[in-house]
């Protein structure tokens, strides 16, 4: 008897998260995946496997067209925007967005809902953050995103929240942290930056990946909030020294850079539910990952 594919629905699937994941989950053969983005996608961005839709998620009906009523297994959401500067665009994408998306799982009957959530939702909480820790965003991102999350507990029963923290790796935007240190230091140019006195938590995506690729896995879900990270932080400055050693080139202008009004000094996860709950545990270390991550970047 031949076992039936479990059918996902990735939204912002063509993004840094949805890209690794979709590449992942091909790859065991147990899922049927459809993958909605915003902007159509050439043929040669496209893996054959994946049925890809071009769809504006603010728009319910034309959603619901698109999928043709379709009922999924899981949907996970990775959609938004990377420009949070534009407040109103930002609540667009994070917030009414997902109301959307909601109303299709509720229409459709489809099952649960994975979605990618913020730790900037905690706002002034201090560090280690937990789950329990009542929010108090500091950005419209953050506010948007906290928003999405009451919205979902309110009207769906079966729902995973993941607050991720630093995720990086392969085929994420030039334009974040990560990418822009090694790029810049490919280019062996001048670069500026804070001082890097903030500490921060970085984990590398096959380890975000596979927290996902076990909850998919799961037969009984316990729905509710999650942080995900490495549970460790490190100053960003050396994350830098570490990168500018390794590629042995560029120059970081330290101090050339203000920290934003919004930005904590001090920003890192407890992750002890996530690693009880699904017994899940990172296990990529940062000096392998930035390594894996400057290999895919000197190639591409």
């Amino acid at each position: 008897m031949v076992k039936l594919k479990k059918k996902i629905l990735i939204l912002g699937g063509s993004g840094f998260l949805g890209k690794n994941l979709s590449t992942k989950l091909i790859k065991l053969r147990r899922f049927k995946i459809t993958n909605i983005s915003k902007k159509r996608l050439r043929n040669k961005n496209k893996i054959k496997q994946i049925t890809y839709i071009s769809c504006n998620l603010d728009n319910f009906l034309k959603l619901k067209k698109k999928l043709k009523n379709e009922k999924f297994d899981f949907v996970i959401n990775f959609s938004g925007n990377i420009n949070h500067r534009d407040i109103k665009e930002t609540f667009k994408a994070h917030y009414h967005s997902v109301k959307n998306i909601v109303k299709y799982i509720k229409f459709s009957k489809s099952g649960l809902l994975i979605q990618a959530g913020s730790s900037l939702e905690y706002g002034k909480n201090k560090s280690p953050q937990n789950e329990k820790k009542v929010c108090k965003p500091l950005s419209a991102y953050g506010e948007a995103k906290l928003l999405s999350s009451k919205f979902i507990m309110k009207n769906l029963n079966d729902y995973i929240i993941l607050r991720p923290y630093q995720i990086y790796g392969p085929h994420q935007k030039n334009n974040r942290l990560i990418p822009i240190i090694i790029n810049s230091c490919i280019k062996n140019i001048k670069f500026p930056c804070t001082q890097g006195s903030q500490e921060r938590d970085f984990l590398y995506i096959d380890d975000f990946t596979d927290l996902v690729i076990k909850i998919l896995r799961l037969k009984k879900i316990n729905s509710g909030i999650f942080n995900v990270g490495y549970g460790k932080p490190i100053k960003v400055k050396k994350v830098i020294l570490l990168i500018l050693k390794k590629i042995k080139k560029g120059t970081p202008l330290f101090g050339k850079l203000k920290m934003r009004k919004e930005e904590k000094k001090s920003l890192y996860p407890s992750i002890s539910k996530t690693r009880k709950i699904f017994n899940w545990r990172p296990k990529i270390k940062l000096n392998i990952g930035i390594d894996k991550t400057i290999k895919f970047y000197k190639n591409k």
